[in-house]
């Protein structure tokens, strides 16, 4: 059995994934950028709408690098957010191939106590291994968000345990980033991971701008608990 995290726009969409069995949210805007932070009042009428734990993108761009600028709003974001008591943050920083960890300490420092999942600014490192070494030295850091690389389902599905071996006990290694049924299937059958994250796949039409439907999360439970 897998843990499923939808990626949620709105309170439509995060009911209709609470509907369909999923187990966390991320919520995001502008997937289509790769989602960036949302509004702190989205947030407190997804927290209304639904019981289920939210995780909230903390983003300025599409990039993984930030301006003095932004990071100071995404600072702010991240305080509000934690203020109203939100499950954890997605955040992450990199810059040529590098882990920006200034702009990442600095998020995580306006969020006291509150767990965050590196995101798939993680797939952009030139070396991942040796980062989730220092992620692990990072309190708040519980989770990594990574496609596992590029190939077939059964190549990430092979990568995928050396990064959660690395990761020890200390990191969740959550999968995302193309994950189809194809590879849900695998990843619930090889066990590679624990969590995985859809995007497309829980929307009507496999659209990233379209509403969250609950049969398509109905069904990514299925092949996840099979």
């Amino acid at each position: 059995m897998l843990l499923v995290e939808v990626i949620v726009q709105s309170v439509e969409d995060a009911r209709a994934a609470a509907e369909g069995g999923a187990d966390r949210l991320e919520v995001v805007r502008a997937i289509r950028e790769g989602g960036l932070t949302p509004s702190p009042s989205l947030i407190d009428e997804i927290r209304q709408a639904t019981p289920l734990p939210l995780r909230v993108m903390v983003r300025g761009n599409s990039g993984y690098d930030s301006t003095p600028d932004e990071l100071r709003r995404l600072q702010r974001a991240a305080g509000e957010f934690a203020a109203a008591g939100v499950d954890g943050l997605v955040a992450g920083f990199a810059q040529n191939g590098a882990l920006a960890l200034d702009e990442l300490l600095a998020v995580i420092a306006a969020a006291p106590g509150v767990p965050v999942t590196f995101h798939r600014a993680f797939d952009a490192l030139t070396e991942p291994e040796r980062a989730i070494d220092v992620l692990a030295e990072i309190p708040a850091i519980d989770r990594i968000l990574t496609s596992g690389g590029e190939g077939t389902a059964l190549e990430r599905c092979a990568r995928l345990p050396n990064y959660s071996a690395r990761a020890g006990s200390r990191l969740t290694i959550i999968a995302g980033g193309g994950v189809d049924e194809e590879a849900i299937a695998v990843f619930a059958r090889a066990r590679c991971v624990r969590e995985i994250h859809v995007g497309r796949l829980a929307r009507e039409g496999f659209d990233p701008e379209g509403p969250v439907s609950a049969a398509r999360v109905r069904r990514i439970r299925d092949l996840a608990d099979a």
